[in-house]
């Protein structure tokens, strides 16, 4: 099942998903990092193979040292002595040199593979439909592409050689107590039973409390930004203080699920200090009760060397265990962007779809039903016959599915049942794209993007000319005050074209629509947010953006609806008349009733 947070965050929880270490989980994270790894399987193999010498060389030391020991100790000439240091300075030119080889490699291959996944899991964002938008807020969006991507950085750019690094010095170092003294060895590695309950106890309790982190701070950077996002209103009803208190709390709930990971840390790691300082004892009076017993040379040094390796035991067990926070904060951030790419989009192309040719906008619903994921039908078997370069008026009470029409004609969502057509074209056997390649929308508000006013007016066709730019803006009305403004047509426009008007943006909205030239036209309530004055000025480009175009228009001005060749007035999700707005207020219908109310307004 899923959990619903406010905003529709992307928590899953399916019986023990939060703590999920099951073979299947461990097999889809592996194979996640595998795909972006293996395109840069030469120097993934070179990083290895620096780190596999650089490996060999540290674990020489304190052999060498045994060596040289024994050598002092049986009075041997200085050659061996020299031969050995001189063995001892190569091993550590080896270890410095090949661990900057591998240091810099994994680095490179971790970089590569960060960018990759932004790229991927920007890409496949691009894929989904309008409907996992509508259900997500764009903030926990925004933080699986920053923070999550952010949090596996340490793991794939250190922790991975961190952990094959310490994995081969623990293999190797427990190889060579074993074989300098099997008796000793076992007696130190008393000590791992009581390191694996500890580690299991913290790894159950760490992975939820990491998860909870990670969802928390999705939620502290989705409520920043459509705090940030929502400022004017904010601040238009004095919402400052409660904004504050709001996201006081949020904040609070991302620091206490920090101070989880905080307490586990504070008791796991210094009882991990605690059982290498006691290993460390074991050696000392096992080891040295032994030599008391049989004193000799060769137990002395290899005594001396088997402490040198039970530093080197515990230094990468420290290291794995501290490498085990970065993992399960990597791991919990990369379950949550694998959530989202395991997302699939809810409008398919089939396999046999083809593009949409050249249309003149020709367009039928015939028996159209429709339901959103969650809640009842809200088209109840619309039927509608729309000719070409016919402007259709979309009226009725707020829920009646105007607006779900609009989007069933876009394909952002497609019907439960029934078909449209375009030119005798199902929409469910043509392509998305060239569906939308010859469609265009204006919504209430016109969307800018940061960027240039030009750059914005040929957003859906990025190709063109200067001249074909300002042609459109002077159709639309636009041309005047874009001239005005300090650098006209090259003036960069902040985000949303915060710099301008809501009239004005919706202009250079009417601008953009217009150099697309779209066979079919969808307006949105495209004039509710223009002023009196910029609605006359705009009428004569509505009626040359409108001309020898299917266009829908929902609209509660009654200049727009009086101008169109079809009205069609819905009432809970079906067509209870249509006509022209003659035809209509002769009925006495509900058309003349919503007509009287709009001309009362």
């Amino acid at each position: 099942m899923r959990v619903h947070q406010p905003g529709g965050s992307l928590t899953r929880v399916r019986g023990s998903d939060i703590e999920d270490w099951s073979w299947g989980t461990t097999r889809r994270r592996l194979g996640v990092l595998w795909r972006l790894t293996r395109r840069h399987r030469r120097r993934t193999f070179f990083s290895f193979f620096s780190l596999l010498t650089a490996t060999a060389a540290a674990l020489a030391p304190p052999l060498l040292a045994k060596d040289a020991l024994d050598d002092a100790v049986k009075h041997k000439t200085g050659k061996e002595l020299v031969l050995v240091i001189a063995i001892f300075l190569v091993a550590g030119l080896a270890n410095w040199g090949m661990t900057y080889v591998e240091t810099y490699m994994t680095g490179w291959v971790g970089e590569r593979i960060l960018a990759d996944l932004r790229r991927e899991l920007f890409g496949h964002l691009q894929r989904l439909s309008l409907g996992f938008y509508e259900r997500n807020r764009a903030g926990v969006l925004i933080s699986r592409m920053t923070n999550d991507v952010e949090a596996i950085d340490q793991l794939v750019t250190d922790g991975v050689t961190t952990l094959a690094q310490s994995v081969l010095l623990l293999t190797g170092t427990a190889i060579l107590l074993l074989v300098l003294d099997w008796q000793l060895a076992l007696a130190t590695l008393a000590v791992i039973p009581f390191m694996s309950i500890a580690s299991a106890l913290f790894r159950s309790r760490s992975s939820r409390a990491y998860s909870e982190v990670r969802e928390r701070l999705g939620l502290v950077t989705a409520t920043l930004a459509e705090d940030i996002s929502g400022m004017r209103m904010v601040q238009a009803f004095t919402r400052e203080q409660l904004a504050t208190e709001n996201f006081q709390t949020v904040a609070r709930s991302y620091r206490d699920a920090n101070m989880q990971t905080v307490v586990l840390n504070a008791l796991y790691f210094p009882f991990v200090s605690f059982l290498a300082t006691l290993a460390l004892a074991v050696v000392l009076g096992y080891g040295g009760y032994r030599y008391l017993q049989h004193p000799t040379h060769a137990a002395l040094t290899t005594l001396f060397a088997f402490m040198l390796y039970v530093n080197n035991f515990f230094d990468p067990i420290q290291q794995l265990s501290q490498l085990y926070n970065t993992f399960l904060s990597a791991t919990a951030a990369l379950d949550k962007i694998i959530g989202v790419l395991d997302e699939a989009p809810d409008v398919v192309d089939r396999p046999e779809a083809q593009p949409l040719p050249h249309i003149g906008g020709g367009v039928r619903f015939e028996d159209v039903h429709f339901s959103y994921s969650r809640g009842g039908e809200v088209l109840h078997g619309i039927d509608l016959d729309v000719p070409a370069g016919t402007t259709v008026a979309l009226v009725g009470h707020t829920g009646a599915g105007k607006s779900t029409i609009a989007k069933l004609l876009a394909r952002f969502y497609e019907p439960t049942s029934g078909r449209i057509t375009i030119d005798g074209h199902d929409l469910n056997d043509v392509t998305q794209e060239s569906l939308r390649h010859q469609l265009g929308i204006v919504p209430q508000e016109g969307f800018l993007f940061a960027g240039t006013v030009g750059e914005n007016i040929a957003f859906g066709k990025p190709d063109a000319r200067p001249e074909e730019i300002v042609r459109a803006a002077q159709t639309v009305g636009a041309h005047d005050f874009i001239l005005r403004l300090e650098d006209g047509y090259e003036t960069q426009l902040g985000e949303r074209g915060s710099r301008l008007s809501l009239g004005q943006r919706q202009l250079v909205a009417f601008a953009r629509a217009l150099l697309a030239d779209p066979r079919i036209l969808i307006l949105d309530e495209a004039t509710s947010s223009v002023d009196i004055g910029t609605e006359r000025t705009i009428e004569q480009a509505l009626r040359t953006l409108l001309s020898d175009r299917t266009s829908f228009v929902i609209a509660h001005r009654l200049s727009t609806i009086r101008d169109a060749d079809l009205i069609v007035v819905l009432e809970h999700g079906q067509v209870i008349e249509q006509g022209s707005h003659e035809e209509l207020l002769a009925r006495q219908g509900l058309y003349t009733s919503l007509y009287g109310d709009w001309a009362a307004a």
